[in-house]
């Protein structure tokens, strides 16, 4: 079994939702880790925002987030432009992934092949 999770949520919304999603999303992540099973993290849309917001060890997330950051295989290249974290996505180190050239953008993830490569995709 190999499990791929997309964060989607967005931090700027200030709302439990966002929070939620995002902490359910590494929570699965953590839990497949912990079980032995391949697990990859991606962060796109707004959620691009989120690892420069994790960073921070204020954040009540922030253990959890450093407990599966080394399953984060990287953040929608394209997202990061569109929502102003591109800067903070470099500054964190995360590999920018471009392998979906959706027109007008500098790429995103390819779910099609995530998926094609044999992954169970969960988005939070």
């Amino acid at each position: 079994m190999k499990v791929a999770i997309i964060i989607l949520s967005d931090p700027k919304s200030g709302g439990d939702d966002a929070l939620g999603r995002m902490f359910n999303g590494l929570a699965a992540a953590y839990d497949f880790k912990q079980k032995g099973i391949e697990v990859g993290i991606y962060f796109q849309g707004a959620a691009t925002r989120w690892p420069g917001v994790l960073a921070s060890e204020q954040h009540p997330i922030h253990a959890l987030y450093k407990g599966v950051e080394d399953k984060v295989v990287g953040i929608s290249c394209g997202c990061a432009d569109v929502f102003g974290a591109r800067e903070e996505v470099e500054k964190a180190g995360f590999d920018l992934i471009t392998d979906n050239s959706v027109p007008g953008t500098s790429g995103l993830p390819s779910i099609a092949q995530i998926s094609a490569d044999g992954y169970t995709v969960f988005t939070f």
